[in-house]
């Protein structure tokens, strides 16, 4: 988050805090499970719908397709649809998908870090 002198610098869509903030809907279109298992599965490939729904377990259909779509409607990756048939659909991180995919991979990378810590505060949590 950004600091009170920084926040008054901040274009008026830019504050996190603000409800009706852009920011703020952008970061909760990404800040879901479904979009950062989908950013981490691309990496620096393209895969077809199917080979992303099997890199991404326990994925619906139905989810997969509506965070593509909006993975694709905020820039964050490109779908190029081949005119096979059938169509032959293919998805790639964007240069902005890419830099947040840096942030998604310090994400995974603190999550294995602290899993033991954080399996032994649910075990002490639980008891």
């Amino acid at each position: 988050m950004a600091s009170k002198q920084q926040r008054e610098t901040l274009p008026e869509g830019a504050d996190l805090r603000r409800a009706d903030s852009l920011a703020r809907e952008i970061f909760s279109d990404v800040a879901n499970k479904w979009a950062l298992l989908i950013i981490e599965a691309l990496g620096e490939r393209t895969l077809r719908f199917s080979e992303l729904r099997g890199e991404v377990e326990g994925i619906s259909h139905k989810m997969l397709t509506q965070n593509l779509r909006m993975l694709e409607r905020n820039g964050l990756v490109t779908r190029k649809v081949h005119p096979t048939v059938p169509p032959r659909v293919e998805y790639t991180l964007t240069g902005p998908g890419r830099a947040l995919r840096a942030t998604v991979d310090a994400l995974c990378d603190w999550t294995q870090r602290h899993l033991d810590h954080i399996e032994s505060a649910r075990r002490d949590f639980g008891a």
